[in-house]
Parts: C-alpha cells; structure tokens; sequence
C-alpha cells in the first residue's frame, strides 16, 4: 500500500526542539482534570519547559547519558514533565503505570528486571513502593531556567514501550527519537490537527495511544493537551463525551469497550455541542461494527459527526500508528457469510504488506528491536520490516484486521478466530455482557478445542444452552469448556483489553491441575 512520507525535515528534528519552540508563547499546553469537582490543573509551555530543565538537572546528577528511567507515577501533570524531563536530559525513559494490585506490583517489577533503570521518577505516595535504583519524587524537584537539552541522534533510544500484556518476560520495544517524531507527525498529517487542536483524552501514559496521543503529539504540534485518569472514566464515562464537547476540533482515541461504555451511559447525557469534534480514534483492541453503530445512535443527537469516528491500527513496536480511516470516517464491509468487517484505514509514512496473512509493516516509525535483545526478536526481519504478528487482508485498498496469530484457534483443520467465536457468544443471550468474553484454544486427550469465558450478570442453565447452542450453529464447534462468570472477573491487560491468555491460564489451567 502506498504511503505519504514523512518528511525528512520531521525526521531530522529532536522532539526536545519543540518544546523549546513552544515556550516561545505563554499558553496552555497541558491540562489535568480532577474530580470531584472538576477542577483543571494547567501548565503553560513556559512552565512546562522550566519543570523540564528541573528534572533534566536531577537526572544529569544522579544518572548518565544512555540510562534508563522508569516513571511509576500518578496520571498527571508530574507524570508528562517527568518523561520530558527525561528525554531532555538523554535519558531512555521507561513509562510504566502505578503499583496497584497484585499484577501491577508484578508488570513493574518485571519491567524493572529486563531494563535495569538507573532512576526512577515516581509519586510521593509511592517512594516506599519502588523495586530498586535511586527514587526521586517529581513534586520535590525544583524548576530549572538554564539547562540546555541533551544532544542525541535521532536513532538514539528515547524511551522503552513495554506491550500492555503480562508475560513472563516483558518486551520493552525501543522506540528511537526518529520514530517518536514520526509517529507525532502522522497523527498530524491524518487527523488535520494543528496548534490549534486540543489532544484529549483518557487513555493512561504507559500505553503507546495514551503517551503519543496526549504528550507526545501536543509537543510537537505545539497544542493543548486536556487528560484525566482512566479510573475516572471507568466511574463516568460520560466525562469523556463532556470533555470532547468542551474543547473544539478535539482529537481523542479509546479502545472499543470505551465506546461501548458509553453509548451505555448516553441517556445519562444533558444538551452539548459535539459537532466541532474533528477525530474520536477507535483502536488498540478489535473494533466491533456494533460498537460504531450505537456509538453514533447515542452521540448523533448531540452533533458528532459521522465521519468523527475513525477506527485505526497500531501496535507498541509502531509507536501506535500503523493505519487510520480519514476524512470519510468508518467504512464497515460485509463479506461472504455475513461478517460485517470494520476498516482501519490506509497507512501514513510507513508501507504495510501481508505475507501469509499476517500483517508487515515497514517505515521510520518501526522499534528498533526489543531492550537487551541483539537478535531483535522474530518480530524484526533483518530489511527492515516488523512482521505484526496480526492477520489482516486489503481490500479496495484499505486495511481489514481479522485477529492475532497466536491467538488462532485450528480445530480439525480449519481456522477459527477467537472475536469471531466471542461475537457469537456475546449475541446468544442478553445476560452475556458485552466486551467481557474470552475464547481460546485448549488441548487435552481430544485434541484442540475451544473454550469460552464468559462476563454473565444472571448465570442460568438456561444462559449456558443458548451460548453452546450459538456457537456449535454459527462456527460448527462444540465448546469444550464455558464458564460463566461475574463481568468483572474476566481478566483485562493494563490498557482495558480482554485478556486471552489470563483466562486460559486462570480457568482451563485450573481444569489441568486439577484433572
């Protein structure tokens, strides 16, 4: 597929230039909105540059150029001068998310052990909770007014994205200060998006979507950013929606369960304005044709265009973008047996090709491999292309994800994609709570077969008959195992997608252990 390319004046630019850029003019650049309340919590570019040199002037004592620094820290203003401030002192930044549960004590301690940070830049209330390396607290870290940025090569790391999922050895892709530019330059290209824009959002800074879309791309625009936590969503989804319509020619992105969530919720909302919305991104997870049809059932009533919403494909070894719908919105497609397919658009600066079905992608935006691993993984061919790991197809030029290659499920020979067979599950019975179902592929004495996990609020013999019923009718496969189970306690990575391997592990792994 043809790209735009991305120009090689972007490509030879330090993102640190841009915030030296932008401190030329005293306006907001990033916002951070508390609740109750809401109050909003804003730093103008001057501000955000003198925090910055603050942190540069701590690191540069306490670390060396080329060192890793994690960010454990609260969504908030200290967390975006935190990863800047790292970035301007020639430090890798390692963003991570706080040290909640059990899990997240676990992903971060996994993360500390692959990237051996130097440093860490954390929240007050965490300091006690740090694995190990020197712990600064952002708060206590002065303003600075004279360090000069460090001088690095665009193909020097610039920060390490670890992937959302939890395994037993993390994957920190290394993402170079050419690919983050380039990234923050196809957001720009695709979306139409200016100073002028208002990046906005929920998402958190430790996954790809949230650390481009909302810090990365407002620094190189030059454009206000206005955030606040996902936890904060989760409890209102319409603050998202109220967000969108307080701040024109928005560009904001959430997973698909989010517009599910709240479409959910739109009866909850009063009279605003979201006809100047310019993009509402749909990507990270499976996007669902459903989805987009009582997204815009809910919110058209209150202006948003059609044409706003935009599904998209990205994955953390692309610095998130690989492909995005543009100007004419979701192109939905039904193919040979009724499956309605949703588009993800067409690239921007990189080339995509599909070898054996899956998906590859090649362009200055592509990792430079995995931390700590010279052989750069099966991921990364050796002329340059990142081989996704995702099947997908094109057709009429446009980009159709069909499902993960480890994910595929081959019962008797043929293929089946787990979304395909979890569609059917969440269709079969009104007590199967949508975006809360797992399918996988299991093995015992008769084989592979597959089995289901499913988010149910009334379990009910009557609930088990229709699922098992759906899915031998629609996929010709007896379900080799179904549990029913609270919503919530189907398990879901960091970035709020359904976890497949978790529920495997957790249910059908219980079922090995114990015969």
């Amino acid at each position: 597929m043809p790209p735009a390319e991305v120009p090689e004046e972007v490509l030879t630019t330090p993102f640190t230039d841009y915030l030296l850029r932008n401190a030329a003019e005293d306006r907001p650049a990033f916002t951070c909105r508390t609740f109750p309340g809401p109050a909003d919590h804003t730093l103008t570019w001057p501000e955000v540059l003198a925090r910055v040199r603050g942190v540069a002037r701590e690191l540069r004592r306490c670390t060396r150029p080329g060192d890793r620094v994690a960010i454990v820290a609260r969504q908030d203003l200290g967390y975006v001068v935190a990863f800047l401030g790292t970035l301007y002192a020639g430090r890798v930044a390692v963003p991570l998310s706080v040290p909640s549960g059990r899990t997240g004590r676990a992903r971060i301690e996994s993360a500390f052990a692959d990237a051996t940070p130097a440093a860490c830049l954390t929240s007050k209330d965490f300091l006690d909770k740090i694995p190990s390396g020197a712990v600064v607290a952002v708060e206590d870290i002065e303003p600075g007014d004279a360090e000069p940025p460090a001088e690095v090569a665009m193909t020097d790391p610039a920060y390490l994205q670890y992937t959302s999922g939890s395994t037993s050895r993390p994957a920190g892709a290394v993402i170079s200060h050419r690919a983050l530019v380039a990234s923050c330059w196809q957001t720009t290209r695709c979306y139409h998006a200016d100073a002028s824009a208002h990046l906005a959002g929920w998402v958190p800074f430790f996954h790809d979507m949230g650390l481009v879309l909302l810090i990365g791309t407002p620094v190189f625009l030059g454009a206000h950013s206005v955030f606040f936590t996902p936890m904060e969503f989760v409890r209102d989804p319409l603050r998202w929606i109220r967000l969108l319509a307080e701040h024109p020619r928005a560009v904001t992105a959430a997973p698909n369960f989010a517009f599910d969530l709240a479409a959910e919720a739109a009866g909850e909302l009063a009279d605003v304005d979201l006809s100047h919305v310019n993009s509402v991104l749909n990507g990270s997870e499976p996007i669902k044709a459903a989805s987009l049809d009582a997204f815009d059932r809910a919110f058209a009533p209150f202006g948003l265009p059609r044409t706003a919403v935009k599904p998209c494909y990205g994955l953390a070894e692309a610095t998130v973008f690989v492909a995005s719908a543009g100007d004419e919105g979701a192109t939905v497609t039904t193919f040979d047996g009724g499956a309605r397919l949703v588009s993800v658009g067409r690239p921007y600066g990189q080339r995509i090709r599909i070898v054996d079905k899956e998906i590859w992608v090649s362009g200055p935006n592509v990792a430079d491999g995995y931390w700590g691993r010279p052989d750069r993984g099966d991921a990364f061919t050796e002329d340059g292309w990142l081989r996704t790991g995702d099947l997908g197809f094109v057709h009429d030029g446009e980009l159709y994800v069909t499902g993960r290659l480890k994910d595929l499920i081959i019962v008797d020979g043929r293929n089946h994609h787990p979304q395909d067979v979890e569609a059917t599950v969440e269709a079969a019975h009104p007590a199967i709570r949508a975006g809360r179902v797992a399918a996988f592929a299991v093995r015992d004495g008769r084989g592979e077969g597959v089995a289901v996990v499913a988010g149910c609020t009334a379990p009910a013999d009557e609930v088990e008959t229709a699922v098992r019923r759906a899915v031998s009718a629609g996929h010709d496969l007896p379900l080799r195992a179904l549990w029913l189970v609270p919503p919530g306690a189907v398990p879901r990575t960091s970035s709020g997608k359904v976890s497949r391997a978790a529920a495997r592990d957790r249910w059908w792994g219980e079922n090995e252990r114990h015969g």
